[in-house]
């Protein structure tokens, strides 16, 4: 390991500090892999800290071995701190997630039914661009082979079919439609 040493008035050049950090390298790097587990992350950190502290190269007034093994503890523990804030939030995605991911069956029924009857009022080419692409699932690709357009027209064709279907739900739902009100009534209000 290289060091370096402060001169009478107790400083180092930067000059110096960076020698000493490059002759440091590999032990640097194994400090920071060791305590990671992961040579790309500790790659990162290391040159992360060197780029952080390059400014403060001509304040070192100690070995710049020593003070630079505490700065690379300290951005070793900002990184595990940023992890764990990472992984509680992915977490935290994960279970929304997977909530999410369940279905209502009984709320699926009546919103499908609902929406349903209101494609039904849309032109005819509309209504079956939604039902094929929405309900049932083809692509918008297949969609469009199978009546014979091209791609960008059946994507026109959906996207249309779409905000008529939006305009028909606001006109018969109203302001329920806009706020989400799972409470659809309008079947039996003649909406």
């Amino acid at each position: 390991m290289c060091e370096d040493t402060p001169d009478e008035k107790g400083t180092i050049t930067s000059e110096e500090v960076v020698k000493t950090l490059v002759a440091n390298h590999r032990a640097f790097l194994a400090f920071v892999e060791k305590r990671v587990n992961s040579r790309d992350v500790a790659e990162e950190i290391l040159q992360n800290a060197l780029v952080k502290n390059v400014e403060k190269f001509d304040s070192v007034r100690e070995t710049a071995v020593g003070w630079f093994y505490r700065m690379l503890r300290n951005a070793i523990i900002d990184y595990r701190r940023r992890k764990t804030v990472a992984d509680k939030r992915f977490e935290s995605f994960a279970v929304d997630a997977q909530a999410n991911d369940t279905r209502d069956d009984e709320l699926h029924g009546v919103v499908c039914k609902c929406v349903g009857e209101l494609a039904g009022t849309l032109k005819p080419e509309y209504a079956d661009a939604l039902r094929q692409i929405d309900v049932e699932g083809i692509s918008v690709k297949d969609y469009a082979e199978t009546i014979g357009i091209s791609s960008n027209n059946a994507g026109v064709r959906v996207f249309r079919a779409r905000e008529a279907l939006r305009k028909q739900v606001v006109r018969s739902c109203g302001t329920c439609a806009a706020h989400g009100c799972l409470d659809c009534t309008c079947a039996s209000s003649g909406g």
